[in-house]
């Protein structure tokens, strides 16, 4: 069987996958990355330009959200039938996701410009900060069903052991907007609709790649015709798994909103522009833990589904492992050096000197993550949902939420917005952990000594 996960070293095989996943979601991460770096050094904008964009991240996040409750739900499924030599029910499981896909992405993007004003004003927008929102925003929502087709098949692309071609899915977009970017914004003149131009054509060409290569030879399951519809028993079982990607993007969402609010409630629009660059940089410097979980999961699930309890233990310690030293090495960094991270994003004085001591505080315990990582996508690798349902609420929307509203009220200001986090990455992913080597991790151990009597 081509890409048998089942066989060779469980560290090299998540390795493997790992290391095109970091450098597709690096580059993945150039499409919004990029234009949060041009447009926070427009000479005119004082700013504010990148408050605006801020002010997008919610509705992005929700586009996020359902891309990854049907792209992440069905392919860990797709990688536990293929390890069950189920390939029939794989490409069923790939149909399906692809007919989600399309379909949500048109709703949501009609919903998006119904509400647009009132929604952006709701997420914090201020009548200064309100048009390089909108502006932004108008052209960015064209390019959903792209980003949506795009993004949420590539994990079938992955799912089947090609992490390669997957990286040139976002490889393609990231270069073709790096190269857009600038020739939109500053030779056009188009500031930042001509961003969001850049990026969807971008993700159109991303969009064309996946699909191209899904109906084509290479894949070992393809996109078909006659699995390409609605079915009812598949949508419950990839909504059911895919619910926890679906929560963690929502729940960003959701603390962004209350974020941007309680921030402007506190401080004002400045401080808005100084979390638009904290997430970015947040974005960025967990691209190493997010590929290293991302690339463990299909090499998890195929391992459960054929019954090779003892090298899925064995993967679970390796990306706790790796994982920690990187995010150990990225936290110090972090503390040592928060202008040089501030100065990529913004050359505002205001805004650099705020986002300086912010970010030593938002990032206090950074360490901690890779916890909540890695039983999150133990959980999610296993078809574990409702598990990894309830730790994706309890760190955002229990934690996160309740701390952001309550500590600015106790005399911390805005500073307690950015207290909020670290708290939440130890009390969360510390319990996510735990609670994953009580329950999974014995229950790996015992099926093992079962299968060697």
């Amino acid at each position: 069987m081509q890409n048998d996960f089942s066989k060779g070293s469980v560290g090299r095989n998540i390795l493997m996958q790992a290391i095109p996943l970091t450098i597709a979601q690096l580059i993945q991460l150039l499409y919004n990355v990029v234009d949060r770096i041009y447009i926070g050094h427009l000479p005119s904008a004082d700013g504010l330009a990148l408050t605006g964009i801020g002010l997008a991240f919610p509705l992005i996040s929700l586009v996020s959200a359902f891309t990854n409750l049907f792209g992440m739900g069905g392919a860990p499924l797709c990688s536990i039938s293929r390890g069950g030599g189920k390939n029939e029910e794989a490409e069923r499981i790939l149909g399906t996701t692809a007919w989600l896909l399309l379909v949500s992405s048109v709703a949501i993007t009609a919903a998006c410009y119904l509400f647009k004003k009132p929604v952006l004003y709701l997420f914090g927008a201020s009548d200064q900060t309100y048009g390089y929102a909108d502006e932004y925003l108008s052209v960015y929502l064209i390019g959903t069903v792209f980003a949506m087709v795009g993004q949420g098949l590539n994990y079938f692309i992955n799912a089947q052991g090609f992490a390669r071609f997957g990286m040139c899915t976002t490889l393609l977009g990231a270069v073709l907007n790096i190269i857009l970017d600038p020739l939109f914004i500053f030779v056009f003149h188009m500031g930042i609709m001509g961003a969001a131009v850049a990026t969807v054509i971008s993700q159109a060409a991303s969009a064309v790649w996946v699909v191209w290569f899904l109906t084509g030879k290479k894949a070992i399951l393809r996109l078909r015709r006659e699995y390409f519809r609605f079915d009812p028993q598949l949508f419950g079982r990839i909504t059911a798994l895919g619910l926890s990607s679906f929560i963690m993007s929502a729940t960003n969402c959701v603390v962004q909103v209350t974020c941007n609010n309680t921030l402007r409630q506190y401080g004002s629009d400045l401080y808005i522009g100084v979390m638009t660059v904290l997430n970015s940089v947040r974005d960025i410097i967990m691209l190493p833990v997010s590929g290293i979980t991302s690339g463990s999961q299909p090499v998890l699930g195929f391992n459960y589904g054929a019954g090779e309890y003892r090298r899925v233990r064995k993967g679970i310690l390796f990306t706790l492992l790796l994982g920690s030293i990187y995010s150990l090495a990225a936290w110090m960094a972090v503390l040592c050096f928060p202008g040089f991270f501030m100065r990529l994003f913004s050359s505002d004085a205001a805004t650099i000197k705020a986002g300086s001591e912010a970010m030593r505080i938002y990032f206090f315990g950074f360490i901690m993550m890779v916890f909540q990582f890695s039983g999150q996508s133990t959980f999610v690798g296993l078809g574990r949902s409702k598990q990894a349902i309830f730790f994706s609420i309890l760190r955002k929307i229990i934690i996160v939420v309740p701390l952001t509203l309550l500590l600015p009220r106790m005399g911390f200001g805005v500073d307690g917005v950015f207290i909020a986090e670290p708290v939440s990455n130890a009390i969360g992913g510390g319990l996510c952990f735990l609670t994953m080597m009580l329950t999974v991790w014995r229950e790996l151990g015992r099926k093992e000594r079962e299968k060697a009597q």
